[in-house]
């Protein structure tokens, strides 16, 4: 089937609303960051809700990413100086090999804060889907602050925190 120019201003309306019904549904910096549930690598029921009150950096990253893989350090020692301030980080692992796999590379780095295994649907709720690492900065009221697309310095991260705390 051959689409003509008659077809065009219909065409290019639908794909208008089309792009407009998805963009609403994306979360700007400064709207709330939107719910979740997902397992943890031991199979236990994680929410987004389960952190409220707190400053949370969501991480959607992946054991085969060398960006994500050079991060983690940095949110490891993030964890430990402001953990006790109420910050948390949340890896989202989008990884497609299975718990097994992302849990052994939690036990092997000694990761200190949360993982939970990502789908496509929290993904798509965050337009995380351009690239990992992609890491969110949540205030504590659950507004979204920042988002970050590849590998971040610790210090952007830590200048975020601070105000957030």
């Amino acid at each position: 089937m051959t689409i003509t120019c008659t077809y065009w201003p219909q065409l290019h309306l639908a794909v208008a609303i089309v792009f407009f019904a998805l963009a609403s549904q994306i979360p700007l910096l400064g709207d709330t960051a939107p719910a979740w549930e997902l397992k943890d690598v031991k199979g236990n029921p994680v929410k987004l809700s389960d952190f409220k009150g707190k400053v949370v950096i969501l991480d959607f990253w992946a054991t085969w990413c060398p960006p994500c893989r050079e991060e983690i350090p940095h949110f490891i020692g993030l964890q430990d100086k402001y953990g006790k301030q109420g910050l948390v980080i949340v890896g989202v692992s989008v990884d497609e090999g299975g718990p097994e796999v992302v849990s052994s590379f939690v036990k092997a780095n000694k990761i200190n804060y949360p993982i939970v295994l990502g789908n496509l649907d929290v993904a798509q709720k965050y337009d995380a889907t351009e690239g990992i690492p992609t890491t969110f900065v949540i205030d504590r009221k659950g507004n979204i602050v920042s988002k970050h697309l590849g590998f971040t310095e610790p210090d952007i991260f830590e200048s975020e925190i601070k105000s957030a705390l």
